[in-house]
């Protein structure tokens, strides 16, 4: 490559480096601990790198780099270049929807206390997020029993300033009504500062004081002040209850989970604050390059938490995978937090148990997101378009059918069809086969295609060739049913699960049935490559190419749909007792003999004997059974 730096002049050092493209753009942004040994392996052997990493290579036109003094330098430098440059190959992390977060407003003069989305603003404590703004908002209503903050909005508070009167929360002791000098700004700042205290988990003290006073207006007699004094701790209670504990009391961590498949990723974070979960959170994350779940997690957590505040960073940080420069990292959050944070996989106990929940999390997350985005019809005709391009079809595949192959070392082959029409699955479509050949995937699939295929033949001789509106009932729609028969459409574009042999498989069994307007491709799934039948070299799609996503959930869910099968035709072999193939043995005394036994393997080992012991067994079946398990011919 013609940009290619001059051999020795990259430094040995840490540093961070920048690919631009040909109008000085910055593409992608790098860290190292050797900026040497990591750009030569950019341009040690072309054909050896990622397809994604080809693609940015090709695109780029230069390269340039700064040298830092340590690798946590290198993690600050990297952050802020990825935030200023924004590059196009670069993982970014974005919100799944907009989260709302409880907010108190320190930085005014009187802190409101509101519900807040959005930016971050300087000044503002914020708890959460929540999963949904009315929760926040009961919360809320629970506590100003207690804590009488400001919740009103700036106009409101002046105008009642103005007119001398609070508004209906101040009458009914829900604000302690600043607006009209009930309280200085000082004691309203105090109270705003407590309920910051109680959300950050300092709950303990608070109910305390409150158990301490409500004794002694009960020893003073003041028995309606205890009353309410019981109703503010009964409040501050709920509150607490809304906030599942999950942890030792003293526990301030981040559990963080994500869930991937080959495109995409979701990640999702539980904040526990005094061993309670305080909000939940969930970013996803296109894969525009291949990147292992620490690197994820590496760049998850510079953007998380790159510019928090120090009391919004917790002490402990539990991830699924532990970033590559974990140290750094860990160093890095430490001048964040100012005291030490600790980054680690949690193994095992209650930690361990929080981290499957997030996981659990994670995957519905990102099921939902995929659910979203193919739902979206423009989405759906984007990607259409992207593959017809592509793979150079006459027109959109409007109808895909997907054939994947499942077996285990050769046993219990199956394979199954499914199909998308309009980039939507069709599932009264699908189908499913039991192979018959025994000589590897290739082979399964041109069998599998070759009958798929010769039954679209037969049904379309049957119809006569006839219109689907014909009046004659021999269509493609069955006028008893109105529903298409089996077999009867065909697609636009098979996709086999597999590279060029697959692809070329499925070609040569539809070249022999004489069918030449149906197109063909495979997609292997280790690199997402897209095979078309006959060529020596891959297809490759962006990362971010509406079109690959699609493909790759028609062959996800085919994968899906023959393992499904797979296992179940598995079940069914596994419960084929050995005690079928001994001649004269019913249903009843096979039963009776693996009740007496418990099981085949104890059965194999009796003598017919201890096999005479069970009812209904006589000597000469005995010694049929013991002579049929050993394998001897009866």
């Amino acid at each position: 490559m013609s940009f290619r730096p001059k051999p020795g002049s990259i430094p040995d050092s840490p540093g961070v480096y920048r690919f631009r493209d040909a109008h000085g753009r910055v593409i992608y942004v790098g860290k190292a601990k050797s900026l040497r040994q990591r750009l030569n392996s950019y341009f040690a052997d072309f054909s050896a790198l990622h397809p994604r990493t080809q693609s940015m290579l090709t695109t780029a036109a230069d390269v340039d780099w700064t040298v830092v003094g340590t690798e946590v330098e290198a993690l600050q430098l990297e952050y802020s270049w990825i935030k200023e440059f924004d590059p196009r190959f670069n993982v970014k992390y974005r919100d799944d929807k907009s989260y709302p977060y409880l907010a108190v407003t320190m930085g005014e003069d009187f802190p409101r206390v509101q519900v807040m989305r959005g930016a971050k603003r300087k000044g503002t404590r914020y708890f959460g997020p929540y999963s949904h703004a009315w929760a926040i908002r009961e919360t809320v209503d629970l506590l100003l029993r207690v804590f009488p903050v400001r919740t009103c909005s700036a106009g409101v508070f002046k105008r009642a300033g103005q007119i001398g009167r609070p508004c209906l929360l101040g009458y009914i002791d829900k604000c302690s009504a600043p607006c009209v000098g009930r309280v200085t700004p000082e004691e309203h700042r105090e109270l705003a500062e407590d309920f910051c205290d109680f959300m950050a988990g300092n709950t303990s003290r608070f109910i305390k004081r409150l158990e301490k006073d409500m004794r002694d207006a009960a020893s003073e007699q003041e028995y309606e002040r205890a009353a309410r004094l019981r109703d503010d701790i009964q409040a501050l209670q709920r509150a607490l209850e809304k906030q599942a504990v999950v942890l030792g009391e003293g526990t301030d961590a981040d559990v963080i989970a994500l869930a991937e498949d080959p495109l995409e990723a979701a990640v999702q974070v539980f904040y526990v604050r005094g061993g309670r979960i305080r909000g939940q959170r969930g970013w996803v994350v296109d894969k525009v390059e291949e990147t292992s779940p620490g690197a994820l997690v590496e760049q998850f957590l510079l953007q998380m938490y790159a510019e928090a505040s120090p009391d919004a960073m917790p002490r402990e940080v539990l991830v699924p995978a532990l970033p590559p420069d974990c140290e750094a990292v860990a160093e890095l959050l430490s001048e964040q937090r100012r005291t030490r944070v600790e980054v680690r996989v949690p193994q095992r106990g209650d930690k361990r148990a929080l981290m499957e929940t997030v996981e659990r999390n994670a995957k519905e997350s990102l099921a939902q997101h995929k659910i979203r985005r193919a739902s979206d019809l423009t989405t759906r005709s984007k990607a259409l378009q992207e593959i017809a391009d592509a793979l150079d079809l006459d027109q959109a595949p409007l109808r895909i059918e997907c054939f994947d192959v499942s077996h285990l070392q050769g046993e219990n082959v199956v394979a199954s069809m499914v199909v998308f029409e309009d980039g939507l699955a069709r599932k009264s479509e699908y189908r499913r086969f039991a192979v018959k050949s025994k000589e590897g995937d290739v082979a399964s699939i041109h069998e599998v295609i070759t009958r798929r295929f010769r039954r679209y033949l037969e049904e379309r001789s049957a119809t006569g060739e006839l219109a689907a509106d014909d009046d004659s009932g021999h269509g493609p729609i069955d006028p008893e049913t109105g529903k298409p028969r089996k077999f009867a459409y065909p697609p636009n574009l098979v996709v086999v699960d597999g590279a060029g042999p697959q692809a070329a498989a499925a070609q040569r069994a539809l070249d022999e049935l004489g069918i030449d307007d149906v197109s063909v491709c495979g997609l292997a799934k280790r690199l997402e490559e897209v095979w078309l039948p006959g060529d020596d070299q891959p297809v490759i799609m962006p990362r971010s190419s509406e079109g690959l996503y699609l493909l790759q959930r028609v062959r996800d869910e085919a994968h899906r749909f023959a393992i499904t099968y797979h296992r179940s035709k598995r079940s069914k072999t596994v419960k084929e007792s050995a005690l079928d193939s001994v001649p004269g043995l019913g249903p009843a005394r096979r039963q009776a003999l693996l009740k007496h036994f418990g099981s085949v393997k104890k059965l194999r080992e009796a003598t017919a004997a201890e096999i005479c012991e069970v009812p209904g067994i006589g000597p000469s079946i005995a010694e049929v059974i013991v002579s049929t398990l050993k394998g001897e011919s009866p």
